[in-house]
């Protein structure tokens, strides 16, 4: 049987709502900065926030320094584990209670 089809929109849809938390659990030292969650990316010797920023009203993300972004809540899920993004959404819909 082959496996289940991922729900990637639905998956994105919620996450975005459980962004801040997301954001709190993943990237501990960063702050909200008006729409922006900016913090030191974790995935470089980033030795102070300003650079890696994540807008809270639509997930997209990106590090001016090096050039990493993505578009989705699910596309920085995989990049801040080093995995791909099936694997960071089915990870996100197991920690969002998703089924």
């Amino acid at each position: 049987m082959p496996p289940a089809r991922l729900d990637f929109d639905g998956i994105n849809r919620a996450a975005l709502a459980a962004l801040p938390a997301l954001l709190a659990r993943w990237l501990p030292d960063g702050k909200r900065v008006g729409h922006e969650f900016v913090a030191r990316n974790p995935r470089r010797a980033d030795h102070r926030p300003g650079s890696f920023s994540i807008n809270l009203t639509n997930g997209r993300w990106g590090d001016f320094a090096t050039g990493d972004a993505g578009g989705d809540v699910v596309s920085l899920a995989a990049y801040l584990a080093g995995i791909s993004q099936a694997d960071a959404a089915r990870n996100l819909a197991d920690m969002l209670g998703m089924k």
